[in-house]
């Protein structure tokens, strides 16, 4: 769910995609795998919400994936 209305917003699509977003602080670039494991240690995010985060990051052209790494678009 992009905007939720009956559910705490650390579940909305909005607020996992900007936790994701963090972690390009870090780094450039992350293997997809690898990216998932950091986000789960710290966040708790389930598989399915964080392939909805990187799918909504590539529509709206902030994320890119080549060769199975996640990067911010230039």
């Amino acid at each position: 769910m992009l905007l939720p209305d009956n559910i705490h917003p650390e579940n909305s699509i909005y607020f996992n995609g900007a936790t994701l977003l963090n972690f390009f602080k870090e780094e450039n670039s992350y293997n997809f795998i690898e990216l998932y494991q950091k986000v789960k240690d710290e966040n708790n995010m389930s598989f399915p919400t964080y392939v909805l985060c990187i799918d909504w990051l590539y529509l709206i052209n902030v994320a890119e994936l080549k060769n199975g790494k996640i990067s911010l678009c230039s």
